[in-house]
């Protein structure tokens, strides 16, 4: 009996070996790599999304996957168009032509064909080259969109249109694409139809449209575009002054804040590449111990070599859920000395442009004596605050309309910071006269009743 049961013993463990020695990794298909490659990518892992779609387009040539070939060149295409436009526009040019020997959706090949042209321009622009090859290329993308009522296509393909009339300096055909872009945007390519408009705008000194426009775009929660919305205002409203040195120097700020994001993104890819190697490292130690737990099942050995494993596992589970608690913590601070920095820049500009106006520099220089200022100075003060400042005389008006007009003016002239002395000059009232009014206006207009609570800080609450 003892016999038989040895036997049937090593039955058992050369079949488990054998099971285990013919038990492989399931093989890496293109598509799986595409897969990875935009997981990577969409946590601003560029290199390790660059590596699996070099890594994708070749599985895909090798298996014949035409679609998976195609987009993985366009994919590697958008996330080296930065870094390197001249390889972006080779790699379109490599996916338009395996697009064409094998089509299969025709909004794809519109895509293609955008892409293509957007990088084509890229080109021509650093390079001070022709923009017809990007021209011929978007041209016939915005053709196939317009006859197969494409929509959304339509609005790309016409902003992309736009900006490369931009970049070649015909602001006029710019601006019409621009028009053309905006009246077939959708919801989520309005911002982008917008801010070329602006642009345009812009570039022919068109300053109040431009404002107009500026102003219609919702940048929602891309920081980036709402920075490029306050400074193109900040830029207007410098212009408007004729200081064009200053407006030198919001480019150079902004460009500042801009290096400081893309160092936190180069920070967080550096993170993610830890994070993915320490996790490539535990699947195969897992995988080792999965193995091993079957070669030595019939053990008792095996049991006390899997409780050990579960027990380093969890305490190494834990000790890096904590470190990695401790990364974020530190990213999260690190942003939120980014943004302070960027308010700082901000508020010294808003500063700046007020210290420069004509009539902030009249009520600065009255001294003691009486302060006359026309309703076009009162209107020019304004209107500068409200460009500076968000809008928030603009909002005042909206959100109180039963305000006096003289009401308003008091909110101004305590929003420039000026002392009560200064009011009273431009009112020919006494100091406590002024603070009467404001006091009056706290209460009767704002509802506050709180002693401690002055009427500048209610004015930034509703701000």
């Amino acid at each position: 009996m003892a016999k038989v049961f040895t036997r049937l013993l090593y039955i058992i463990i050369i079949s488990v070996l054998t099971v285990a020695c013919r038990q492989q990794q399931q093989p890496q298909t293109a598509a799986r790599c595409l897969e990875e490659a935009e997981a990577a990518l969409a946590v601003d892992s560029i290199r390790q999304g660059e590596t699996l779609l070099r890594k994708a387009t070749q599985l895909a040539e090798a298996s014949d996957d035409w679609h998976t070939n195609y987009i993985a060149h366009q994919r590697l295409a958008e996330a080296l168009s930065q870094s390197n436009p001249e390889e972006a526009l080779r790699l379109m040019r490599k996916a338009l032509a395996v697009y064409e020997q094998h089509p299969d959706n025709e909004r794809n090949y519109v895509i293609l064909l955008d892409y293509a042209g957007t990088y084509a321009a890229q080109v021509a622009f650093t390079t001070e080259g022709s923009y017809d090859e990007a021209l011929t290329l978007t041209r016939r993308a915005y053709q196939i969109a317009e006859s197969r009522q494409m929509t959304d296509l339509k609005c790309q393909t016409l902003t992309s249109l736009a900006n490369i009339a931009w970049a070649k300096e015909d602001y006029r055909q710019a601006l019409d694409y621009g028009h053309r872009a905006e009246a077939a945007a959708t919801a989520d390519l309005r911002p982008g139809a917008l801010q070329v408009l602006a642009r345009s705008y812009l570039s022919l000194n068109m300053l109040d449209s431009a404002e107009t426009v500026y102003r219609q775009i919702d940048p929602g929660d891309d920081v980036h575009l709402a920075y490029i919305v306050q400074s193109s205002l900040a830029k207007i409203a410098l212009r408007r002054l004729g200081a064009t040195e200053v407006e030198d120097s919001v480019d150079e700020a902004f460009g500042q804040i801009e290096g400081f994001y893309y160092k936190a993104l180069e920070q967080k890819d550096e993170y993610y590449q830890e994070t993915l190697r320490q996790e490539t490292e535990n699947q195969q130690l897992a995988y080792r111990s999965k193995m091993y737990r079957r070669t030595l099942l019939v053990t008792v050995a095996a049991s006390l070599v899997v409780i050990i494993a579960i027990v380093l596992a969890a305490r190494y589970r834990m000790r890096a859920q904590r470190q990695e608690k401790r990364q974020l913590q530190q990213e999260a601070e690190h942003q939120k000395t980014l943004l302070h920095q960027a308010n700082e820049v901000v508020t010294f500009l808003q500063g700046f442009i007020l210290e420069r106006t004509e009539v902030l520099k009249k009520l600065n220089q009255s001294g003691d004596s009486l302060i006359y200022l026309s309703p076009h100075e009162w209107s020019e003060i304004e209107r500068t605050l409200n460009a500076i400042d968000g809008n928030r005389f603009a909002n005042l008006r909206e959100q109180y309309p039963k305000m006096q007009e003289d009401d308003i003016r008091l909110c101004i002239l305590t929003r420039l910071g000026l002392s009560n002395r200064t009011i009273g000059n431009i009112y020919c009232i006494t100091v406590s006269a002024v603070q009467h009014r404001k006091l009056k206006l706290k209460k009767e207009v704002f509802g506050e009743t709180n002693p401690d609570v002055t009427l500048e800080q209610i004015l930034k609450i509703e701000h």
